[in-house]
């Protein structure tokens, strides 16, 4: 089957990271060989498919080979070793420039999120469930952001299993696209095992999957109520208590941190690294001037009943890296009017502990994630 040439004029831009436009469009199809490619994408022109959907997947992944060559090493001689902030931000940004290259593999999509290119899969549920309806207009989206579309459908699909909620089939939380998966369970195990203040009520700041919010009400808290800004949040959590037959017990509020009214258990697992994301999925890692930490810990004891807890989970990876001191924190804390009634702490089981290729392994190898209780201070 021989279709027609898609003109790039035709077609609007698509961009869930809220990466830019490619200023060049070049038109591409099975003829390109990788080295070429490679070439355009590294100068930032972006390849619009015409050819086999296949073969640009096969070309994505000829790309993915380049970009992660290592590069030649470096006299170290003949510099000063970078500190841990430094080699933070130069890995972020080595990120960053693979992902603009990765990026500018680019794929048609019709009005109806069909795919007019020879054997395209047919991703029209996975588009809606990611974008929505669509606004009736064709557009060019990255193929890398495409595919990962694709494979937040089958996160959705699949789940995630979660121990501290109980045996199956209620034990699996179904992330959606741009929500955070629970996939480290370290700061799911600190809830389910610290023992609770009081069972009548409890906040939730930051509902994201309602993982947490699940595991509180799976114990025994009588009311939840759950807060989110995203939508995307809410809806995912509306599903994931629905399907685990606990949306009875939890109210879900869309809000900035805070409902209305006092708990004797708020419970806040912000986003652990004080660095400006790059896509709204890393909203749930990185937190600007760690704007939403301490705006919980300047706003927790209005929120507190007289005897409440106040529960922050926090890595310590961002002090490792050198983009938060210990000595900050707990000044935050102080400042706040607030005591740190105990702490329970776990170590990380991700793979990346164990990763000494990692430019990060040094800081990761020491992480621990705390589960801090925090009171009123007298």
């Amino acid at each position: 089957m021989t279709l027609p040439l898609i003109d790039p004029l035709s077609l609007s831009w698509r961009s869930e990271s809220g990466a830019p436009a490619p200023r060049r469009i070049q038109l591409a199809d099975d003829t390109l060989n990788a080295d070429t490619a490679y070439r355009y994408a590294s100068e930032g022109t972006g390849l619009l498919w015409q050819g086999d959907f296949h073969n640009a997947r096969q070309l994505l992944q000829a790309l993915v080979r380049r970009a992660d060559r290592k590069p030649r090493k470096a006299n170290k001689s003949a510099a000063t070793p970078p500190t841990p902030a430094q080699s933070f931000h130069l890995h972020r940004q080595a990120l960053g420039q693979r992902a603009r290259t990765l990026g500018m593999v680019l794929v048609p999509l019709q009005a109806d999120y069909s795919i007019p290119l020879r054997r395209a899969p047919d991703l029209q549920l996975a588009c809606h469930e990611a974008w929505g309806p669509s606004n009736g207009q064709a557009c060019m989206v990255s193929l890398r952001e495409l595919l990962g579309v694709v494979g937040a459908h089958e996160w959705r699909k699949k789940g995630v299993e979660i121990a501290a909620l109980g045996a199956p089939p209620h034990s699996r939380i179904h992330p959606h696209y741009g929500v955070f998966s629970p996939i480290r369970g370290e700061y799911v195990d600190l809830v389910a095992r610290t023992p609770l203040p009081d069972t009548s009520l409890a906040f939730d700041i930051g509902v994201g999957t309602g993982v947490l919010s699940a595991v509180l009400a799976k114990r025994g808290v009588q009311h939840v109520v759950a807060t989110d800004q995203d939508p995307r949040a809410l809806a995912c959590a509306h599903d994931n208590l629905q399907r685990l037959q606990l949306l009875p017990q939890v109210d879900l509020v869309q809000t900035h941190l805070f409902p209305p009214g006092q708990a004797p258990l708020v419970v806040c697992n912000p986003p652990w690294v004080p660095a400006r994301p790059s896509s709204p999925i890393e909203h749930a890692v990185y937190d600007p001037d760690s704007g939403m930490l301490r705006g919980f810990l300047s706003g927790l004891r209005e929120h507190l009943t007289p005897q409440g807890e106040g529960w922050l989970i926090l890595s310590d990876l961002a002090e490792h890296l050198g983009l938060r001191s210990r000595e900050a924190l707990m000044g935050w804390i102080s400042e706040a009017g607030l005591q740190v009634l105990g702490r329970h702490d776990i170590r990380p089981r991700h793979s990346k502990v164990m990763d000494t290729s990692d430019p990060l392994h040094a800081a990761r190898s020491q992480e621990v994630t705390s589960l801090w209780r925090l009171g009123s201070a007298v």
